[in-house]
């Protein structure tokens, strides 16, 4: 090989080394199990009764607390559609490849075909207001 073959290849070596470690640290491993979250369940009303064909579902009010460095893991809304306010806090959702941040005031719908997690990378907790449509387990 010749000078100019040898830092081609170098040159392609290095780029291809350096392009890797960039997917290697942009890319989130999603967490599996919940940390830093705490849960208050402000009320439920069960739907049965108030809408034909909701038995068994109820509306569900909640406030979570994310604390600094904590996580929701990876979860999905299948048939538990949610509207979510953040009333306090910085938080970052991520969905598949992409991620969102979301401050004081920001609302997030999540429908059935809403896979997520979340992180609070802030120094503060992040207080949300939930409230969905939840099939408790019998």
């Amino acid at each position: 090989m010749n000078k100019l073959s040898l830092q081609l290849v170098g040159t392609l070596t290095a780029l291809a080394a350096a392009f890797g470690l960039g997917l290697a640290v942009g890319q989130q491993t999603p967490p599996t199990e919940n940390k830093g979250v705490a849960v208050k369940n402000v009320g439920s009303l069960e739907l049965g009764p108030e809408i034909e064909g909701m038995a068994g579902r109820q509306l569900r009010f909640r406030v979570i607390t994310l604390e600094p460095g904590g996580v929701f893991a990876i979860h999905n809304h299948k048939d538990r559609p949610t509207v979510e306010y953040l009333l306090k806090g910085e938080v970052t959702e991520f969905r598949g490849e992409t991620s969102k941040a979301y401050h004081d005031g920001d609302a997030v719908l999540s429908d059935k075909n809403t896979t997520h997690w979340w992180r609070n990378d802030s120094a503060t907790p992040a207080i949300f207001i939930a409230a969905d449509v939840f099939h408790p387990p019998k």
